[in-house]
């Protein structure tokens, strides 16, 4: 198999797949280094297509009909029920960024889409691997949050107005 034929298949692994795929799980599946996958991924984004790196691994982001960018403040322990909520209505968190007052922009990929998802990264801040991003700015925070329509997505952002968590849409 030559690289084009490789990076086809890559592709196909991704956006078939409905968690991340490790760049070490491609490397062995194609029997080339993890470095070749990666040079692969590159190859992918230059020819426009829209695969993001998570801290599970890799993901084509898909193109949903209803997207926004929601302003929210709430405790570093309403993390985990902040995230379940947009989950549990039919949503998924994109990603966390803040605006800090030293560094500017600050973002991070969750691609959080499950109760699973949320564990994951709950596991991940609990046994100290990261920190909330909300500890640097006094709790506000942003997310980009998909969902498969707008009516879902105005259904999510009315339950976190309903907590407490949603301060503005951007």
């Amino acid at each position: 198999m030559n690289g084009e034929q490789r990076r086809i298949h890559i592709l196909e692994d991704i956006q078939n797949s409905d968690k991340p795929i490790s760049g070490t799980t491609l490397a062995k599946k194609y029997g080339v280094s993890r470095q070749v996958i990666v040079q692969d991924i590159a190859l992918l984004r230059a020819a426009n297509y829209n695969i993001i790196s998570t801290t599970r691994g890799y993901v084509c982001q898909s193109k949903r009909n209803a997207s926004c960018v929601i302003e929210v403040e709430h405790e570093s322990n309403q993390i985990e029920d902040e995230l379940n909520t947009i989950v549990d209505m039919g949503g998924k968190i994109i990603d966390v960024w803040i605006e800090h007052e030293v560094y500017g922009k600050l973002k991070a990929q969750l691609s959080i889409g499950s109760r699973f998802h949320v564990k994951e990264f709950m596991d991940d801040i609990t046994n100290g691997q990261s920190s909330p991003l909300l500890n640097l700015t006094s709790k506000k925070h942003y997310h980009t949050i998909e969902a498969e329509n707008e009516e879902t997505l105005q259904l999510i952002k009315n339950k976190l107005k309903e907590k407490g968590y949603l301060i503005s849409v951007l």
